[in-house]
């Protein structure tokens, strides 16, 4: 984790020289990107490192991607503006919105629209799968994916408070955990050491393929309505930077994306526009849950 968050400073700086040398040159600076560690590393890296050399061959200037250790620090480099352009969560796309006025949403997965969260559990839980909210997870142990997660904490949360009005989750659970990724709670409940967890379902289908998931061990046994989560968002001084119409060079580069080998680590058939008042409904969640101000 420490080599991890010393590559992170380190591409920060790398790319505070080059701009500071570019900038007497006339020239742009690299465009940099990053997004939230929703996943494990090696897929992360994959993912990214496409999108970056798709990206530099469509917007005619350098594109980086750096990575962040977690959901907080992906808002963080954000608001600092260290990276132009985010693949956010629902939630942390919210955050970061509000902290930085006139950045926008501009575009999500066509399955972004709609998601769902997965509750899973431990097979020694005796738990099975129905369409009902499983209130037989009462007084389980539970994990939550990270704390900033929409699909990990934000709406399963909301849903448990749903079923269970009144209740925090500290009181309907005997224990409360929160892994840090969808691929780490999926492991975490698989092993046992939690008996239910919250999980993004497209990283669930994506860890099945991958054959990450042990069916005898762990299984669906709820999947919720849906919402709307993930997008990029992009901080609206780009333009004043790059040129007038980046902004929208960029939205149709990543709408634009069509080859598998880039949108299969995603999860997603595509991308499609949208806009930030596509979030307001995770805006109200949050406040009903105490999650934003």
């Amino acid at each position: 984790m420490l080599d991890r968050i010393r590559g992170f400073s380190l591409a920060l700086t790398l790319a505070a020289g080059w701009a500071g040398g570019a900038a007497a040159q006339g020239a742009k600076p690299p465009f940099v990107f990053t997004g939230i560690p929703d996943q494990d590393e090696s897929r992360l890296v994959e993912r990214f490192g496409k999108v970056a050399t798709y990206l530099e061959s469509k917007l005619g200037v350098p594109v980086r991607y750096i990575p962040v250790k977690n959901y907080p620090a992906a808002v963080t480099a954000f608001t600092n503006g260290q990276v132009q352009l985010a693949w956010f969560g629902g939630f942390t796309g919210v955050q970061a919105r509000k902290a930085v006025p006139g950045s926008q949403a501009i575009a999500q997965g066509a399955e972004d629209a709609a998601f769902k969260t997965y509750l899973i559990a431990n097979a020694g839980s005796g738990l099975t799968r129905g369409a009902d909210f499983p209130n037989a997870i009462e007084g389980r142990s539970f994990t939550f994916g990270s704390r900033a997660s929409t699909s990990g904490r934000l709406m399963p949360e909301y849903f448990i408070r749903q079923a269970f009005p009144g209740r925090t989750p500290e009181q309907i659970f005997s224990r409360v955990g929160f892994s840090g990724d969808h691929s780490r709670t999926i492991q975490l409940v698989q092993s046992g050491a939690f008996e239910v967890g919250a999980v993004d379902y497209s990283v669930w289908d994506l860890d099945t393929k991958a054959g990450k998931v042990d069916p005898k061990a762990v299984a669906v046994i709820w999947e919720s309505p849906t919402y709307p989560d993930y997008q990029w968002t992009v901080r609206g001084d780009v333009d004043a930077t790059y040129g007038a119409g980046f902004t929208e060079t960029l939205k149709a580069a990543l709408i634009g994306i069509a080859d598998p080998a880039i949108l299969e680590p995603f999860g997603r058939s595509k991308f499609i526009p949208v806009t930030n008042a596509a979030y307001d409904p995770l805006i109200a969640v949050g406040k009903s849950t105490g999650l934003l101000d």
